[in-house]
């Protein structure tokens, strides 16, 4: 095995724990983490945009309703809608099925869609969500 390909395996192995989505969540501008519920939660200019439930071993963030029915259908081990989340656009990931890249991407969106145009604005290397 070449050492590249052992590094990429290395990396896909890589465990995402709540210590990274504490990380990643904090790095993103105006964010703070607040206990609600017993769980920690990440707000962005007070607006809440993820959690950290069931033991810190998955994630609940936004996600319109379209959308997530559509990650839920496509990856039904990774992804899930609590029953009490499910007339909200939130949905839930297993950190075990996800690799660090994928959790960084996922906190940006759920963090777009819920900061203010002025963070939005001030931040465009976070990219603005699509335009509808």
């Amino acid at each position: 095995m070449s050492r590249a390909h052992a590094k990429a395996k290395a990396k896909a192995k890589a465990q995402v724990t709540g210590d990274d989505v504490r990380r990643i969540a904090l790095a993103l501008p105006d964010t703070t983490e607040k206990i609600a519920w017993s769980m920690p939660t990440f707000r962005v200019a007070g607006k809440m945009f993820a959690t950290l439930p069931e033991d810190e071993t998955s994630i609940a963030v936004r996600c319109p309703k379209e959308e997530r029915d559509e990650l839920v259908l496509a990856e039904p081990d990774k992804f899930w809608i609590a029953d009490h989340e499910a007339m909200f656009a939130w949905v839930r990931a297993r950190l075990s099925a996800l690799d660090k890249d994928e959790l960084s991407d996922i906190l940006a969106d759920s963090w777009r869609q819920a900061a203010p145009t002025r963070l939005l604005e001030a931040y465009p290397e976070l990219g603005l969500p699509p335009a509808d």
